[in-house]
């Protein structure tokens, strides 16, 4: 139904605007008495799902990527349609408004999306507030810094997220490696990935709970770069890694160099960067002797997707782009595959 009736409609109007449209429809639908129907789309409840990860349990290995409830504003609903974990963000210590719109374009001959969004929330406190009305979804925080936050003060930005969150989220993403954020360059040093990561830690112990802190790292790292994580992960003892983000490369993209001109700047997500996400996931699977937890996401728009990162050394999925493409229908056909094959 999603795919044949309502994507085609939605796809006919900008995508940041479809995508606002949708979370309200989302909301009145429930309000309405009527998320029955969405919740028969993709839920799928079976105890053999539930997967135990950074200590937490989740009810099923299959959750929403970061980006898409950026402000905490729907993820009860969406935990209900039939997402076994919820990741909001990335939240800021302040509200921002991101970059200039437009700022999403669909790469229909791609299945795929380009996005500028530039952390565009409305800050850590809003966030926080509705949170405080959880009703046991499991939620990962995703944080990161202001725009205009100057290098010296990125590790208390994240600080200052985390404090903030900490009694409300299950666990925490570190993203460094969005490609549409200023001053870019010093969140990929190793030396101040260790020093962000160990301020955290030393925060989280302050706490009677700790929470699990995960990396959230690009899909565009080469063999060395990704060599550097793994040694990162065992230094650090960091908790896992979610791979990957989105890509800042254009490489193999069926979508005219004209229309990829027009569009400008942005990561890549979707189905061009499936393969790429899912190698990663292989190689820091292997490299580190399936010593820590990894997270995949990226492309993921089949059963068989998911089933492939999985396979690659992934504990859990996530989805976003294929979400948008695919509809909750994709999230009760990934899980009856893992059922299938438990």
């Amino acid at each position: 139904m999603y795919k044949f009736l309502i994507r085609p409609l939605l796809f006919q109007f900008d995508p940041e605007k479809v995508h606002y449209f949708t979370f309200s429809a989302i909301r009145k639908l429930f309000k309405l008495g009527l998320g029955g129907i969405l919740k028969s789309l993709g839920s799928v409840s079976d105890k053999r799902l539930e997967r135990t990860v950074f200590g937490l349990t989740f009810k099923n290995p299959v959750g929403l990527a970061a980006g898409f409830d950026k402000d905490a504003k729907l993820y009860q609903e969406l935990s209900q349609i039939g997402f076994g974990f919820i990741e909001i963000g990335t939240v800021t210590p302040e509200a921002q408004a991101g970059n200039a719109k437009p700022r999403l374009f669909r790469l229909q001959e791609d299945q795929g999306l380009i996005n500028r969004m530039g952390f565009n929330n409305g800050g850590v406190a809003e966030a926080v507030e509705r949170l405080k009305k959880n009703k046991n979804v499991l939620i990962g925080g995703n944080i990161g810094k202001n725009t205009t936050t100057l290098p010296e003060n990125y590790t208390a930005d994240y600080l200052t997220c985390f404090h903030a969150l900490h009694a409300y989220v299950d666990y925490f993403v570190l993203n460094v490696s969005c490609p549409n954020v200023s001053s870019h360059a010093k969140l990929n040093d190793k030396d101040y990935l260790e020093e962000l990561i160990r301020a955290c830690q030393e925060a989280n112990e302050k706490y009677d709970v700790q929470r699990p802190i995960v990396l959230k790292i690009a899909p565009d790292l080469n063999d060395q770069q990704l060599d550097e994580i793994v040694d990162l992960v065992k230094t650090t003892g960091l908790d896992g890694v979610i791979a990957s983000n989105t890509s800042v490369s254009r490489e193999g993209l069926r979508t005219s160099d004209s229309r990829l001109k027009e569009i400008g700047n942005g990561g890549v997500s979707g189905k061009p960067v499936a393969q790429k996400s899912t190698g990663v996931i292989k190689y820091l699977a292997e490299k580190s002797n399936n010593s820590f937890p990894i997270i995949g996401v990226g492309g993921i728009h089949t059963a068989q997707d998911a089933l492939d990162k999985l396979d690659a050394g992934a504990t859990l999925v996530q989805l976003y782009t294929g979400f948008v493409y695919e509809g909750p229908g994709l999230i009760k056909d990934i899980n009856k595959a893992i059922l299938a094959r438990a």
